[in-house]
């Protein structure tokens, strides 16, 4: 399995910092694929010499997720797991739940660890965290401590600056919705004459007081005003709701199922098996709208959300950024839908008070060659290192000001966001249109290929193996397969990371010289005896390798790839696009 070179460079600087200072915090959001890189730096360190390794989550869901997509990434190691159910120290990296860790038996168990790593990082100030931290560190002085968050940010404004010492990388969301790992949220301010007072509540020690923010937003034609709304701008989008209260959500899922709209409302305190079923129904799309207060900010993913309404500020960005990524998620193909970005409907201050997640950290770094070297920063509140690009420190929240010069971040996003510098910078293999016609995008690999292709103004992600040159006769696993349709950025990523899968460093990277030779003149022959349209690249003298192997690819796969579009266009017709 190949990492995105995103991917990879999160994972050279925290094998760096974790060799350099024994500890580090990697922040990286929903889509960034935080467990593949969490079990890449394992690996890597594991290659530099053997390490007893303990994964430390809060949920069996988690450990699960993660001892998984662990094997994918490193099956040469062995895995085991220390929850309430089985306990076993013997493999190289064992998956713990910190329930049972924290434990008198699980700390009198722990053995001597090399590495200890923490997923959902910002729990790891809580008093079950810190004993297992403690312990480990004793055991081993030279521990190295590597932890793992998507909103390092706590509510109570316990910093992790007394656990971490450095940050050693940073993914934004606004680099995964560039790269097309997650979908463009849009986001419009919708003012029902509350903002004036919303900006009067006061604070309380964790977050704004909910109370007074119900008495504000909690009346029936706010709540009327707020289904009105949504019906004009998101009526076909599956949504979720975020409210101040239990009260407050309560009658905001009445006023949406008196509108005639399937709701249902998510409680803090519901049974596990009520709070499944509703979860499933709206998951499967039996329940359009999805009310709850604090209930799915974190741990939950349904991608097949393409609306969040807000009716509560927030006084953290982590919080609002943890309630919108609940709608960012790309759709899979399964939902039979097409899924391009996510409307966020703000009816309170959040995003006014927080600004716009595009511009959360400047992007340039993006563009340079080599990005392990990257200088750091000290925060002068906790005096930990960040990387230069941060303006709220992860270990603390400490603000930068942002001087002058950081104007630059418009210009540079703007870059980054263009359509084909994005795609082309945020995959390792060299993409290229094979036709010429603006209209099909292709990289190759030695195991796998990738195609982009826009039919009927709408963009299609395909992907197969490369059939081994065995003469077997091999099943529909080497077929086309579609991947993703939507926007072009999703559709490329989901190509990229399809190749990704099955390819290894050793693959055609786009840097490879080999890539801009010239196509040989067996090649041509080729072109021309499949296709009498191929015959005009055959005849082009500066048809390349990759660029002929491509387009007998293209040529060879054409019905198949056809049939598979044809397809979809039939099993959509009746559906709406979420647009």
């Amino acid at each position: 399995m190949l990492l995105r070179p995103r991917q990879q460079q999160l994972v050279k600087r925290a094998v760096l910092a974790l060799s350099s200072q024994n500890n580090t915090l990697a922040v990286a959001p929903t889509g960034a694929g935080k467990t593949i890189m969490l079990s890449a730096i394992v690996g890597e360190m594991f290659s530099r010499s053997p390490q007893k390794t303990c994964i430390i989550a809060h949920r069996d869901e988690l450990t699960a997720q993660n001892q998984d997509k662990f094997k994918k990434v490193n099956p040469q190691l062995s895995t085991g797991i220390f929850d309430a159910i089985r306990k076993s120290w013997t493999a190289d990296v064992t998956f713990g739940m910190i329930q049972t860790l924290a434990r008198p038996y699980g700390l009198s168990t722990l053995p001597k660890l090399d590495l200890l790593v923490i997923d959902e990082a910002h729990h790891s100030r809580a008093e079950s965290y810190q004993k297992v931290i403690s312990q480990a560190r004793e055991l081993n002085p030279q521990l190295k401590l590597l932890g793992m968050t998507a909103t390092p940010n706590r509510g109570d404004k316990k910093g992790l600056g007394t656990i971490f010492t450095n940050v050693c990388d940073q993914i934004t969301v606004s680099e995964l919705v560039a790269s097309g790992h997650l979908v463009k949220p849009r986001t419009f301010i919708m003012d029902i004459g509350t903002q004036g007072r919303l900006g009067k509540v006061k604070k309380t020690l964790n977050d704004y007081d909910m109370d007074e923010v119900a008495q504000i937003m909690n009346t029936r034609p706010l709540n009327e005003a707020v289904v009105s709304h949504w019906k004009q701008f998101a009526h076909n989008r599956s949504t979720v709701v975020f409210c101040s209260t239990v009260a407050h959500a309560q009658h905001v899922c009445k006023s949406f199922q008196q509108a005639g709209i399937k709701s249902a409302c998510i409680e803090g305190e519901m049974p596990k098996e009520e709070r499944r079923v509703i979860l499933s129904a709206y998951q499967k799309g039996k329940i359009q709208v999805l009310v709850n207060v604090a209930v799915l900010t974190e741990g939950w993913d349904a991608p097949i959300t393409s609306c969040v309404v807000l009716l509560r500020p927030s006084s953290y960005k982590a919080t609002l950024i943890q309630m919108i990524g609940r709608g960012l998620r790309t759709l899979p193909l399964t939902s039979r839908q097409i899924k391009n970005d996510c409307l966020v409907l703000d009816f309170g201050t959040a995003t006014l008070t927080h600004g716009r997640l595009e511009q959360d950290v400047k992007l340039e770094d993006q563009l340079t060659g080599d990005l392990i070297e990257q200088p750091f920063k000290n925060c002068p509140e906790c005096f930990g290192q960040v990387p230069p690009a941060v303006y709220e420190c992860p270990l603390c929240g400490w603000v930068f000001e942002r001087k002058d010069k950081d104007v630059r971040i418009l210009r540079t996003q703007d870059f980054v966001l263009m359509e084909i510098d994005t795609m082309v910078s945020t995959s390792p293999f060299y993409w290229f249109d094979p036709t010429g016609q603006e209209k099909t995008m292709m990289a190759v690999g030695f195991k796998a290929c990738g195609v982009i292709l826009n039919h009927h103004n709408q963009w299609y992600g395909v992907g197969w193996k490369v059939q081994p040159k065995t003469g077997a006769i091999l099943g529909e696993d080497y077929d086309p397969q579609l991947l993703a349709v939507g926007g072009k950025e999703v559709c490329m990523a989901a190509a990229s990371d399809f190749i990704n899968l099955h390819e290894d460093s050793g693959s055609a990277y786009k840097e490879k010289k080999w890539l801009l030779e010239l196509a040989t003149e067996a090649q041509k022959n080729a072109l021309r005896k499949m296709n009498f349209t191929l015959s005009r690249f055959a005849d082009d003298p500066e048809l390349t390798k990759i660029k002929a192997s491509a387009l007998m690819a293209l040529t060879y796969h054409h019905r198949q790839i056809k049939a598979l579009l044809k397809t979809f266009d039939q099993n959509t017709s009746s559906l709406q696009e979420v647009a």
